[in-house]
């Protein structure tokens, strides 16, 4: 089988196990969320709330019916692409929720991401090339105690110090209520702040971001710095990079061009995984800063027994798995040609 080909037949395979993988992280949920204690209704009206009052309400919600009918009337609705309407909010429709809590998750892990990849990745390279001295020693440190911090300890801790003490950066929120929020396409306030020229906004906005974003960012720079100072220093005692030293290559060119492109194979398929962990998994360090992103709303309506607005939620960021999961397979596939066959 030709390469073209054998890339062809991965790329298919993938393609059609991703709507298997969507089918049993939505049964999951769907059963989850049943399992758990708690009645929506009552969550809702109350307890005193008069037994013919629940009653009807459940009936609306669709919640007197069998458990296999509202899993398939469930499974129907998401296939014409909807994802029903939530029960706190008004009856406000799954997807108008998204679009409004989505942007501030993307920002604070877009910027964590950053935050993550530089820390880690500089971290993991000093670490390897200085392999047997104080510095090797630092970097395995700074790996393990970042990986180990729980998220939501760090951030109050962080809040307690930059926030009440030095009172250097606001102790949550996204933007301060003083200025105008940023209006765009994007829905996110630097950017916006800076398509439309106004520079006050934009700080502003990256004062917010800056405590949140660091936090976990650096948390999550362990996870890289572990994967490059492993696989780097297994790099830099391959023959080919033993063969450029013997060249007299200086070894800050045989560390960046030589040992370092095969040493990110894999932290490539890391960075893909854990971005989009960011996007669907960043709920205590929203709930932590109060950062009104779709983590947080996600956190509200467990806490309210919300099943339409969780499952919503919960579908949307699988799909944003199970595509990135499929985007670096493709990477991986086209940087290494072993990983088709």
């Amino acid at each position: 089988m030709s390469r073209s080909r054998a890339l062809q037949y991965y790329i298919m395979v993938r393609l059609l196990l991703a709507p298997l993988m969507l089918l049993t992280i939505v049964t999951i949920v769907f059963l989850l969320l049943r399992a758990t204690p708690g009645d929506p209704v009552d969550a809702i009206l109350g307890n005193r709330a008069p037994a013919e009052v629940k009653e009807q309400y459940r009936e609306r919600l669709g919640l007197n019916k069998s458990l296999p009918l509202q899993y398939l009337t469930y499974l129907g609705n998401l296939l014409r692409g909807d994802l029903g309407s939530s029960i706190t909010d008004q009856g406000q429709d799954v997807w108008q929720v998204i679009q409004q809590y989505f942007p501030a998750t993307v920002e604070v892990a877009a910027t964590s991401m950053i935050v993550a990849l530089i820390v880690g990745v500089s971290a993991g390279m000093l670490s390897a090339s200085s392999r047997g001295t104080g510095w090797d020693l630092a970097g395995r440190l700074f790996g393990i105690i970042t990986y180990a911090l729980p998220i939501y300890w760090a951030g109050m801790i962080v809040q307690l110090i930059f926030s009440v003490q030095l009172q250097w950066f606001p102790i949550a929120g996204r933007f301060p209520s003083s200025l105008p929020v940023p209006v765009g396409p994007t829905g996110l306030y630097t950017i916006d702040s800076l398509l439309s020229g106004d520079v006050n906004s934009f700080l502003a906005a990256l004062h917010y971001l800056t405590l949140p974003s660091l936090t976990l960012g650096i948390l999550l720079s362990g996870i890289f710095e572990r994967i490059v100072r492993v696989n780097l220093k297994e790099t830099l005692q391959a023959d080919y990079v033993e063969a450029a030293r013997a060249r007299g290559i200086q070894e800050g060119k045989i560390l960046v061009s030589h040992a370092l492109k095969n040493a990110m194979i894999p932290v490539i398929t890391i960075l893909g995984l854990t971005f989009a962990s960011l996007l669907g998994g960043a709920v205590l360090t929203e709930v932590t800063f109060s950062w009104p992103g779709l983590a947080n709303r996600l956190y509200q309506a467990i806490s309210l027994r919300d099943y339409p607005t969780v499952q919503g939620i919960m579908v949307f960021f699988a799909a944003i798995v199970v595509l990135a999961s499929i985007v670096i397979d493709i990477i991986n596939a086209l940087i290494d040609p072993r990983i088709r066959y």
